[in-house]
């Protein structure tokens, strides 16, 4: 099996979904939110993330956030973190996860 997949199934939101949602979304989870998801999603670039709460919303944790030595989390993998800024173009909220900031701090 590749390193990075995608899930597949009822955990992903249609992307009509996440367009359709998206002011709410944003209104929801302005940048400074908490959050806590599911990794539904690995790529080279990073995570993508099913948001607790908000079934309609896809968040994304780009590697260029990751410090380096740290692995991607694994598909599945529960995660918590941070909306830094909202990406209106992609529909995505963009999100710095806690252990990602916790291994920042140790070095």
């Amino acid at each position: 099996m590749d390193e990075y997949g995608w899930a597949a199934g009822p955990e992903v939101p249609a992307a009509e979904a996440v367009r359709g949602s998206w002011v709410a979304t944003v209104a929801s989870l302005p940048v400074g939110s908490r959050l806590i998801g599911t990794v539904i999603g690995r790529r080279p670039f990073g995570i993508f993330v099913r948001i607790d709460g908000v079934p309609d919303a896809m968040a994304l944790a780009e590697i260029s956030r990751m410090p380096l030595g740290m692995e991607l989390p694994a598909l599945e993998a529960l995660v918590s973190g941070e909306v830094y800024w909202h990406d209106d173009r992609n529909h995505q909220v963009r999100i710095r996860l806690d252990e990602w900031q916790g291994a920042d701090e140790a070095t």
